[in-house]
């Protein structure tokens, strides 16, 4: 049946149902306060950025990270990473173990048996990762520049980088995290499904070491996922020119950036709309 033909869906007092995109909006509160109720995940996803740039750079402050091409400061350098490993947490991982959770305890088939939209509820995830990740962000930002006097970007062009690079890694986790959470196979199991999975990605991907100091082989296992990309991406912003030298490449690579998160993001799509479920496996 066709959108034109198609009828409205009216519930049993006779007013039409709100549009998909001012329900999604309201799904998005509704999310947003789901989620700050969940303390400890707040703390982790929220927090988890800043405290570890907070140890790192209290305890290598003073070192500087680089070669014979040249040097930049340790928490000039750490803090792309940490914005960047930010993203992943609140979008991906937050993702992948929130919507295992509401599959296994019925919340999904539950909202499944309502008018709400499909892509409502979608809006609603994306609307909540993306104000906590703006958030989040931003207290790293302030952190970084008032306590450890870290430069921010001073042009527009770099401003610019960074958020297209910021939205489209957003867009990237979200759906990659939307995708994955078909994959544990109960919402007990999740955390233990996904979270490794982020962690290895964060050592090898230049969040916690310098990319060009890890060994070649493991330098191209990252570069095939997306928080490698994303890494490089927030160093072309927060790192002086003369730091592009650094690089595996020899350039910041802007170019392969938004190709491999866009590639990611068209998978993330295909994957989850061909396996994504509403129900656990045991319920049909």
């Amino acid at each position: 049946m066709s959108a034109q033909t198609a009828p409205t869906r009216v519930p049993h007092d006779g007013r039409a149902l709100p549009g998909t995109l001012r329900t999604g909006l309201r799904r998005t509160w509704v999310e947003m306060v789901s989620f700050l109720r969940e303390r400890d995940a707040v703390v982790f996803i929220l927090a988890y950025p800043l405290i570890m740039m907070a140890i790192f750079a209290t305890v290598f402050g003073q070192e500087d990270q680089g070669n014979a091409a040249g040097s930049v400061p340790f928490t000039q350098y750490f803090l792309p990473g940490m914005v960047a490993t930010g993203v992943m947490l609140t979008s991906f991982q937050n993702l992948a173990i929130s919507i295992a959770v509401e599959r296994d305890d019925g919340t999904l088939k539950r909202l499944r048996a309502t008018p709400l939209p499909a892509t409502s509820y979608f809006l609603g995830k994306i609307g909540q990762v993306l104000i906590a990740v703006t958030v989040q962000t931003a207290a790293l930002l302030l952190l970084a520049a008032t306590v450890f006097d870290v430069p921010m970007p001073s042009t527009a062009s770099a401003w610019w980088t960074f958020t297209w690079v910021f939205v489209l890694g957003t867009a990237t986790g979200s759906v990659l995290g939307v995708a994955f959470s078909s994959v544990p196979r109960s919402g007990k199991s999740a955390s233990a499904v996904v979270t490794p999975v982020v962690l290895v990605l964060q050592f090898i991907s230049g969040v916690f070491f310098a990319f060009f100091a890890l060994p070649s082989w493991m330098q191209q296992v990252a570069s095939v996922f997306p928080l490698k990309w994303l890494a490089q991406g927030m160093r072309s912003v927060f790192l002086p020119a003369e730091a592009e030298a650094l690089e595996v490449g020899g350039s910041w690579q802007h170019g392969a950036t938004a190709a491999v998160l866009v590639a990611w993001l068209v998978v993330g799509l295909v994957v989850g709309v061909r396996t994504f479920r509403w129900r656990r496996r045991d319920d049909g």
